[in-house]
């Protein structure tokens, strides 16, 4: 037995060893021109015993965050957005955190982190009955004790808004925007909540369990569900009305991506861009807009201590920050990387990419403890045994 077996076995032994035994586990190297070692175990459907693959998509939850940035860019550089706008204005009515109404939220806030918006519950899911306007107008929705620009939480309301905004602007359906904008020209089989994948894309979905073996999401017997938001009532989309709930089709977490396409979206950025992104626009992501000083953000136990657009930044050099604060480094060897981490139904995820080594890694396994041992960082040592393969 491998080392990465060992841990992520060790990593939810306490509360389920048999249904960890059986976790989807994969993890795929990749440089700017090649995929490289490819690593597949476990189950991606317990009821059939079918195995897991590295082309079976998965609900790779907040890595999508960097899939809808993206899309974003793609519609700044077409001049259909701006990062520095009054989203308002797009969206048609006044989005203000109620302590800082002087202060007009920009896309760059929103993909930052910075611009005051909080997750309350489950406030950010929204469903089809519902509204982003009223989501937005709660008052546990917004930092009450800091000016909207000027401190880092991290929030997927965030995104939720985004969609609206991307909805607004073109005249297109959140879903089918991110697969013409982005998964259409990247030639890539995914999808947001199975709308745009290819039926056969579908019938190999990564079903996610909970470390004590119950479904948590995309048990879907081979085929996409009836209904692919949430809903109270009746599922009909054509009621719904566009821009007035970017959050439908779960722009935070939502998307279903194989690991091997993945790491295509890896590639893209390692070329800087090429044939898809200015290398401007990847500049503008993978720069950071927030580092944590001390005192200008909640960094969730030393998980978030960089930030660009919608793409975490590890280990960078923190002059004056007490390194006991940070703990961001997933691979232990203190080079700064950048890309996104996602943890959601059992799930944990990561796409990394090293520009200096020019080489990145996406991996995900399923059935973690929500109380799943920590390693030597922020994350858990299924994750670090991921990241770093051994």
């Amino acid at each position: 037995m491998g080392a990465l077996t060992i841990l992520l076995a060790a990593a939810g032994a306490a509360s389920a060893p048999a249904a960890t035994a059986q976790a989807a586990t994969v993890r795929v190297e990749f440089d700017a021109r090649r995929i490289g070692a490819v690593q597949a175990r476990g189950l991606a459907d317990r009821a059939t015993g079918r195995a897991a693959t590295a082309d079976d998509p998965v609900r790779i939850a907040s890595v999508s965050k960097l899939v809808v940035a993206l899309g974003v860019m793609r519609m700044v550089e077409a001049g259909t957005l701006d990062l520095d706008a009054d989203v308002s204005r797009t969206l048609g009515w006044e989005l203000r955190n109620p302590n800082s109404n002087d202060v007009p939220i920009t896309l760059r806030m929103l993909l930052s982190h910075t611009a005051g918006l909080r997750d309350d519950g489950e406030g950010y899911v929204i469903p089809l009955e519902g509204s982003l306007r009223a989501a937005v107008a709660r008052p546990a929705a917004w930092d009450s004790e800091h000016r909207t620009g000027s401190w880092f939480h991290y929030s997927n309301l965030n995104f939720g808004v985004i969609g609206s905004v991307m909805e607004a602007a073109s005249g297109e359906r959140f879903d089918t925007l991110i697969a013409r904008l982005v998964l259409k020209p990247l030639k890539l089989d995914a999808c947001f909540n199975w709308t745009t994948c290819s039926d056969v894309k579908a019938a190999r979905a990564v079903v996610l369990y909970g470390a004590d073996g119950s479904v948590r999401r995309d048990d879907l017997k081979g085929a996409r569900p009836a209904c692919p938001v949430n809903a109270s009532g009746p599922c009909n989309l054509s009621t719904y009305k566009f821009a007035s709930n970017g959050a439908l089709f779960s722009p935070q977490g939502g998307l279903r991506i194989s690991a091997r396409d993945l790491a295509r979206i890896g590639q893209m950025l390692l070329r800087r861009g090429e044939d898809f992104l200015k290398p401007a626009s990847v500049a503008a992501m993978t720069r950071p807009h927030w580092v944590f000083d001390g005192d200008n953000g909640d960094t969730d136990n030393g998980f978030y201590c960089a930030y660009g657009l919608a793409v975490q930044l590890t280990a960078l050099a923190r002059p004056g920050t007490p390194a006991v604060e940070c703990h961001d480094d997933v691979f232990g060897d203190g080079r700064p990387r950048f890309g996104h981490a996602g943890e959601a139904y059992g799930l944990r995820s990561g796409l990394w990419i090293d520009p200096n080594a020019k080489r990145g890694v996406a991996y995900f396994t399923t059935a973690v403890a929500d109380d799943a041992p920590k390693g030597r960082s922020a994350y858990t040592a299924a994750e670090e045994a991921l990241a770093r393969g051994n």
